[in-house]
C-alpha cells in the first residue's frame, strides 16, 4: 500500500472515520478549542450560580457595589461609583473587536494588518489586566475602614448626615495604644492586639464616645431598599461599642470591612479566575503576534491560528460580561 503524500500547499485532514469531512465545517483544532470553551463555561457557570445562591442566602448583608468599587484612578476623594469598572469593561469589549479585524485581515491573507490588530488586543488585554490588579489593590487596602464585633457582623461609620465616615477621622489617636510595639527599656519587647491597624480599638472607642455626631451603620440593609443600609441611633451606636473585637480596614479571606465575610472570597476567586484567562490569553496573543511577524502563517498559507486564539479571546470577553453583570450590576 502506498503512502499518501501531502504538500504543504494542500489542506491538512487529520479527521479519520473513512470520510473525508469536517466536523460541522470546522478542523480539528478549532473543534478542540471549542471543546474547551465548553468545558470551561461549566466551570464559569458553577462559579456564578455559587455567588447568586450565596448572595441570596445572605441577601441583607451583601456589601453596596456602588460603595465598594467606587474608585477612580488619580481622582483621589471623588466618590465614582463603577466608574472604572464600566471603563475596563469597553477596553476588554473594543479588544475582541480588533480580535475580529485581525481575524477578517487573516483570511485576506493581510500580514501587517494582522500584526496591528494583534498588537492592539494585546494592549487591550494588558489594560485591562493592569486595571484588575489596581481595582484589587483599592480593595485589599480599603477606604473607611470598620470593627467586627463578637457574632462577627461588620460594623461601619457614619456622620449624622449618613455619609460614610473612615476610622481615622474620629478615632482619639491622643491616647496610646494598647497594642503599641513597646521598647526593651520599658521592660516589655511587644504587645500586639491582632493586625497591623491605622488605629486601635481603644482609640476608635474613645473617638466614638468624644464626637456625638458619629454613628454606626450595620451591615444590614433597610427592608425593601436593598441600597440602604441600616443607621442606629446614638444611644445605640454607644452601647455597641460593648461588642467590638476586631478592627478592619480593607479585605482578606478571613474577614473585610465591606459586610459579610464570604463577598471577599467570591470576589479574589472569580475575578481572580478570570483574570488568569484574560493573562493567558495575552501570552497567547504575543505568541502569535510573534508568529505574524516572522511571517509563519504566510508560509502555511492560513491564518488558522489567529482564528484559534481568537475564539480564546472572544470566550473570556464574554465570561467578563456575565461577571460583570452578577457581581457588579446585579
Amino acid at each position: 500500500m502506498g503512502a499518501t503524500v501531502t504538500t504543504a500547499a494542500s489542506k491538512e485532514k487529520i479527521w479519520n472515520g473513512g470520510e473525508d469531512i469536517q466536523p460541522l465545517g470546522a478542523s480539528y483544532g478549532k473543534m478542540m478549542m471549542w471543546y474547551f470553551i465548553l468545558s470551561d463555561s461549566l466551570t464559569f457557570a458553577g462559579f456564578l450560580a455559587s455567588y447568586g445562591f450565596t448572595r441570596f442566602k445572605f441577601m441583607d448583608s451583601w456589601p453596596i457595589a456602588d460603595e465598594v468599587f467606587n474608585h477612580f484612578p488619580f481622582l483621589h476623594g471623588v466618590n465614582a461609583p463603577m466608574y472604572y469598572v464600566a471603563l475596563m469593561t469597553f477596553i476588554l469589549i473594543f479588544s475582541s473587536v480588533t480580535m475580529v479585524l485581525a481575524v477578517d485581515a487573516g483570511h485576506q491573507m493581510k500580514q501587517k494588518k494582522v500584526a496591528t490588530y494583534m498588537l492592539l488586543t494585546i494592549v487591550g488585554g494588558l489594560v485591562f489586566v493592569g486595571s484588575q490588579a489596581w481595582e484589587w489593590k483599592n480593595f485589599i487596602t480599603g477606604t473607611y475602614g470598620a470593627v467586627e464585633t463578637k457574632g462577627g457582623e461588620i460594623l461601619q461609620f457614619v456622620d449624622k448626615d449618613g455619609k460614610r465616615l473612615a476610622l481615622a477621622d474620629f478615632a482619639d489617636t491622643s491616647i496610646v495604644r494598647e497594642d503599641a510595639v513597646l521598647t526593651k527599656s520599658k521592660g516589655v519587647w511587644s504587645m500586639k492586639g491582632g493586625a497591623d491597624t491605622s488605629v486601635s480599638m481603644s482609640q476608635i472607642k474613645a473617638g466614638l464616645e468624644k464626637n456625638p455626631d458619629v454613628l454606626i451603620r450595620t451591615q444590614y440593609t433597610v427592608e425593601g431598599n436593598k441600597h440602604k443600609k441600616v443607621v442606629l441611633s446614638r444611644e445605640e451606636s454607644l452601647k455597641r461599642a460593648d461588642d467590638f473585637v476586631y478592627v478592619v480596614e480593607g479585605a482578606n479571606l478571613i474577614r473585610n470591612e465591606y459586610g459579610h465575610k464570604t463577598f471577599a472570597n467570591l470576589f479574589f476567586f472569580i475575578t481572580g479566575f478570570h483574570g488568569f484567562h484574560v493573562s493567558v490569553g495575552v501570552l497567547l496573543n504575543i505568541i502569535i503576534f510573534f508568529n505574524v511577524l516572522l511571517g509563519t502563517y504566510e508560509k502555511r498559507r492560513s491564518y488558522e491560528m489567529v482564528e484559534k486564539v481568537g475564539l480564546y479571546w472572544h470566550f473570556v470577553d464574554l465570561v467578563w460580561v456575565f461577571v460583570f453583570t452578577f457581581f457588579y450590576l446585579v
